[in-house]
Formats: C-alpha cells, structure tokens, sequence
C-alpha cells in the first residue's frame, strides 16, 4: 500500500511539473489566435457599437468588445457607457477621476481585445 501511494504522489507530482513548464514554454491557444486574426476596425465600425447591449471601445489602440462584461463591471453602468463606441483612453486611464485602472483590470480587458483601432493619417 504504502508503495502505491509513493507511485501515486511521484506520478501526481511530475504532472504538475509538465504542465508548469509547458505553460512556460508555449503561450496559450487564445493568445496565439489574436496575433494571426488581429482585426483592424476603422472609427466608423467602432462607433457602431454604442449601446449597452454592444458596448465596443478603443483604449489604446486596441478595440475591446465589454458588451458581456457591462453587468460585471464595479461601478454604475452609467459610468461606462458614455464612452461606448469611442476611443475611451483616457477615461480609462484616469477612471475620470485622476486614478488609473489596477494591473488586474489591464489583464481582465486584455480578454475582450477584438482588434486594433484603423487611425486616420491627416492629409
């Protein structure tokens, strides 16, 4: 018995080592997929998106859809919605407060990347 339960540890133990380094090798399957589909949306198709119910935003140059996270979201959903379908930097930047966002939220918004913001180069 005693011996099963070495076996059963050693075996339990080496999984989790393999699945440690292979999440340090190799990115994951998501993050893979948004570098060969990166979108590009243009002011126009952002702006088409300003309702609760689809909510896209551009914060740093990036196009975030936070329609399904609106509900989630701390604050009133008042707060955000104005900014819905525009490029909303740096209200998220500031909170329009002065205070930045947590690195949590940075993470948590990195989810809802759909594309990259098309800018127009003046003439």
């Amino acid at each position: 018995m005693r011996r099963l339960y070495l076996s059963a540890t050693a075996v339990f133990w080496l999984l989790v080592i393999v699945y440690w380094a292979g999440s340090r090798w190799w990115p994951a399957v998501d993050e893979r997929a948004a570098v060969i589909t990166d979108r590009m949306i243009a002011p126009a198709e952002l702006a088409r998106h300003a309702l609760p119910e689809d909510c896209w935003m551009a914060i740093r140059g990036s196009v975030h859809d936070v329609s399904a996270y609106l509900p989630e979201h701390p604050s009133r959903p008042s707060v955000v919605l104005p900014w819905c379908g525009r490029e909303a930097t740096e209200a998220y930047d500031t909170k329009n407060k002065g205070r930045p966002h947590s690195a949590q939220a940075d993470e948590l918004l990195a989810r809802y990347r759909i594309g990259t913001l098309l800018v127009d180069k003046p003439r």
